[in-house]
């Protein structure tokens, strides 16, 4: 990368300039400000229309926009006959002539993104998935951030928070940086100019301007923050994170996710709304724990068939399939059929969802829920409950088919009970439990997949088999289990005792050998 060097010379028309905006901004001559401070910005914004360039624009900005390499240590299969019949030769040619297991190898991984400073102490805004990549076996080593001048410093995690996608990091430096701040995307209008700056495929500082293409884009994928900015200013892989800028130099939006078939920009890019991000962002900065509220519905929007069925206009309201028994939904009378028309008196609309609306409440709020129960509007009041973590969620609300073929894959369990038991496990939930037919309340881990050529397959153990104890100690949780089989090698044992459950049928004892 180039580095571009500014030279600052001294005379009596800057010191003029200076005293000038000293006046205006109350702060004294040679104070750090904002990189899009106002009394800046006047001097380089393009005027009212189309521009004719960017280019003071960017000049102005860029110096506060970073990017962002992480490197990760992931631990890998390193056995490549696992899931055959050869899986233990290996390993005991790997382990010497006394056999045991093959030790563990670990990959090196990296992920590219970028970010922006907001302080002059350093602080850098950017998206959880650039440093916390969704695969979960991979350890954070390093986070290195690069100027746009190329000066590299190490940086820290001061917060994250998945269910924003947003992450706050640390610069790890006493100088002071070049910054920029929020602005109101509230005001945002489509239509409205915008420039992007980011790190798209590693090419560090890349401007791209476009205009806002749609306001609160509710992209379908569910979850509390469901809710971008929609711009055709070319974003790809490696912007996310970045700044999506006005022609004030207000940061609106943080660049996130894109729409694509082929992998790259078509002209729809998402970013999180500045109003959404700004709160959460200062939270995370202070410590703060984030807490969102929490009804307990699982709910479906309502599209075009529901609504004649139902007579309400289309994209109004969202129908409650599930209630959660012990949630606060339940506690307060919802139930499934229920169509939420409003929460705390506002309405539910595909751009303004109910997850959103409960997120950007506190748990322990009261708030009054309208429903249209068998045609006739009803009012309610709920305590929101607290919103579970993104994995608990997931965990929830994920489908479990036993009846599925589902092949050993290495590395998405337990690696250790894996190599002994010859199946891979999962937490019980209380989806998998609605699956199975069994109730909300057993306690124990499902087998998730089972090696065909191992003693648990000849065993007759399969997929959506419950192991409810292993050598008479309870496995509520996959710890649990894997506790007792390292227990069971410890004492040099060939076998462990589990008791297995079969959907309603009365639970059994079965001896598995240990690999």
């Amino acid at each position: 990368m180039n580095k571009v060097r500014y030279v600052y010379g001294l005379s009596s028309a800057l010191l003029v300039g200076g005293a000038a905006i000293s006046l205006i901004t109350g702060s004294p001559l040679g104070a750090q400000v904002a990189q899009n401070d106002d009394a800046v910005m006047n001097r380089v914004v393009p005027v009212a229309g189309a521009p004719a360039s960017f280019a003071d624009l960017t000049a102005q900005l860029q110096p506060a926009v970073v990017n962002i390499a992480t490197r990760q240590r992931v631990e890998v299969q390193n056995n490549p006959f696992a899931g055959t019949p050869f899986a233990e030769l290996f390993n005991r040619r790997q382990g010497g002539e006394g056999g045991g297991q093959a030790q563990p190898q670990t990959r090196e991984a990296q992920s590219l993104g970028s970010g922006f400073i907001i302080s002059a102490d350093g602080i850098v805004v950017t998206n959880n998935h650039v440093i916390n990549p969704p695969d979960t076996r991979a350890k954070l080593e390093s986070i290195t951030v690069t100027l746009a001048d190329g000066t590299e410093y190490e940086a820290d995690v001061i917060g994250a928070d998945a269910a924003s996608d947003l992450a706050v990091l640390k610069i790890r430096s006493d100088k002071t940086f070049p910054f920029v701040t929020f602005g109101d995307s509230s005001a945002t209008r489509v239509g409205d100019w915008v420039v992007a700056i980011g790190n798209p495929f590693g090419l560090g500082g890349t401007v791209t301007a476009g205009i806002i293409s749609a306001v609160y884009r509710n992209t379908g994928q569910g979850g509390a923050y469901d809710r971008y900015l929609q711009t055709d200013a070319s974003i790809n892989r490696g912007n996310s994170g970045g700044p999506l800028f006005d022609m004030r130099g207000n940061v609106i939006g943080i660049n996130n996710a894109i729409f694509s078939p082929s992998g790259g920009s078509v002209g729809i890019g998402f970013a999180i709304p500045a109003e959404t991000a700004a709160p959460i962002v200062e939270k995370l900065r202070s410590g703060q724990e984030i807490q969102r509220g929490y009804l307990g519905v699982r709910l479906q929007p309502i599209d075009e068939d529901l609504a004649l069925s139902l007579g309400l206009p289309k994209r109004r309201g969202e129908l409650v399939q599930v209630v959660e028994e012990t949630g606060p939904a339940a506690k307060a009378g919802l139930k499934s059929g229920d169509v939420l028309t409003k929460v705390n008196g506002k309405d539910v609309t595909a751009e303004q969802t109910v997850s959103f609306l409960v997120a950007n409440l506190q748990p322990g709020t009261t708030v009054p829920v309208e429903v249209l129960r068998d045609g006739k509007r009803v009012n309610i009041s709920v305590t929101l409950g607290k919103r579970p973590s993104e994995q608990e969620l997931l965990q929830q609300n994920q489908t479990f088919d036993p009846e599925a073929e589902e092949p050993m894959a290495p590395g998405t369990s337990d690696e250790t009970i894996e190599q002994k038991l010859g199946m891979q496990v999962m937490p019980m939930s209380a989806a998998v439990a609605r699956s199975l037919g069994v109730p909300a309340d057993t306690k124990g881990v499902v087998i998730a997949a089972v090696d065909p050529s191992g003693d648990a397959a000849r065993k007759g153990l399969r997929r959506g088999d419950i192991i409810l104890s292993a050598n008479y100690q309870a496995t509520p949780t996959v710890e649990a289990l894997l506790a007792q089989v390292e227990a069971a090698v410890a004492d040099k044992r060939e076998a462990i005792l589990l008791r297995v459950q079969r959907r309603t049928t009365p639970p059994a004892f079965v001896a598995v050998r240990l690999n």
